[in-house]
């Protein structure tokens, strides 16, 4: 393929910067701690969006701006679709995160009913009764908040979305540039170590070459700051605790239902945003 050539490719960096959205210049909101520090109990009780309408629309632009983003990055239009899907498909949830950082989205959650002591019993008990579990409708194997016989059981935890809001915290307490994020997106979006890729030395070399820009640029700006690079990178350590279906079961199972992330986002990347 044209990305596995010897050919002199296209700075995807500088592009990347030229490209990429202008950060919004709302403050930080308050934090507010999800669980009690002192009980353990408290960070495993599911918890959903206390204005999801506002939070999914939010997130959903986010998304429609970070897709946008990576088709607009020559160097990624180069791979064979069958890689872009890779890499699109492992990498959106902490891009979107990174998305939320920078546009400084703030979303607040509430805790979820959960079932009585006799809601339970009588729950095991008919499960008990049943000589054969039934086979979920096709398309219908993951339920959005509220919906479903889980009862909730796939909603966020608390702790869960205390990652998110710390990461997000992390980020605006750095103060993280447009350029910064655009080379930080770069280090996320080609992960070489994907099972599966073909051009992973391409790969490789274009996550190598954000790192490089990052670390440039960091050095030419921010001359007072020594650990500035390090700081950045332990932004990037803290994405790998956030998971991809946490965030989709929080901005996304609301509005899209059972709707499969992956053909959502096939379509997305296939369509001219």
């Amino acid at each position: 393929c044209r990305c596995c050539a010897n050919g002199r490719r296209h700075s995807s960096i500088l592009y990347s910067i030229l490209r990429s959205q202008e950060r919004t210049a709302s403050p930080p909101g308050p934090r507010r701690g999800l669980a009690s520090r002192s009980c353990p109990c408290g960070s495993r009780r599911r918890v959903a969006l206390r204005s999801p309408q506002a939070a999914c629309k939010a997130a959903s632009a986010v998304l429609v701006k970070t897709l946008r983003f990576v088709q607009n990055v020559p160097c990624f239009q180069e791979l064979p679709l069958e890689e872009q899907l890779l890499l699109v498909r492992s990498c959106w949830a902490p891009l979107l995160v990174l998305g939320l950082a920078q546009d400084r989205v703030h979303f607040e959650t509430v805790e979820s009913a959960e079932p009585s002591m006799l809601q339970r019993i009588l729950t095991t008990r008919r499960q008990g009764e049943q000589s054969q579990p039934r086979s979920p409708a096709p398309g219908r194997q993951h339920h959005g908040p509220g919906g479903g016989g889980g009862g909730g059981s796939h909603l966020p935890s608390a702790a869960e979305i205390q990652a998110i809001k710390g990461f997000l915290s992390k980020c605006w307490s750095l103060d993280i540039s447009t350029k910064e994020y655009a080379y930080l997106k770069g280090t996320v979006l080609f992960n070489p170590d994907l099972p599966g890729l073909q051009c992973t030395q391409y790969i490789e070399g274009l996550q190598k070459e954000a790192q490089q820009a990052l670390n440039e640029h960091v050095r030419l700006i921010h001359r007072d700051d020594e650990a500035r690079f390090a700081k950045l990178n332990v932004v990037l350590s803290l994405l790998r605790s956030i998971k991809a279906n946490v965030i989709a079961e929080l901005f996304f199972r609301p509005i899209i239902g059972s709707v499969n992330m992956d053909d959502m986002l096939l379509e997305m990347l296939c369509a001219k945003l």
